[in-house]
């Protein structure tokens, strides 16, 4: 608690305010971020920034228990891409049991656990966006 009564944010919170606003092009840390960088740096700073979202989502969503989805990797390429040292690839995933033909997904991978072709990983869906997919790991707890 502040002087005048106010909550004192942590700095995750202030954190996480910053990197929506950057994701977002708005604030000053967005306009900032878009002047500097261009519209094409700018696109891919959004890009890894969804997909760390997208992340903390999983995560969430695994905790409240939502079901998830066994898929079989079709194809994983590179993206030359980090967040937090962990590399952003292109997924391609066949769900077990989908009609629908094959996924593509961008998605982190933990460094230690890079999926290959063939392995099996879990799904959630997504519940941003019917009929999307979120990668959700391979099941096994590093």
């Amino acid at each position: 608690m502040g002087i005048f009564g106010k909550r004192r944010r942590s700095r995750e919170e202030r954190a996480a305010e910053i990197a929506g606003q950057v994701a977002g092009g708005k604030g000053f840390y967005g306009r900032a971020t878009r002047a500097f960088l261009g519209s094409e740096d700018f696109a891919e700073v959004q890009q890894s920034l969804g997909a760390y979202n997208s992340a903390v989502n999983v995560q969430q969503l695994l905790a409240m228990g939502v079901p998830t989805i066994p898929a079989v990797v079709v194809s994983i390429g590179d993206t030359g891409k980090l967040v937090n040292f962990d590399p952003v690839v292109d997924l391609v995933v066949q769900p077990s049991g989908a009609t629908t033909g094959p996924v593509a997904l961008r998605t982190i991978v933990s460094k230690l656990r890079i999926p290959r072709t063939g392995d099996q990983v879990l799904l959630i869906a997504d519940p941003a966006r019917p009929g999307g997919y979120l990668y959700a790991g391979d099941g096994v707890t590093p």
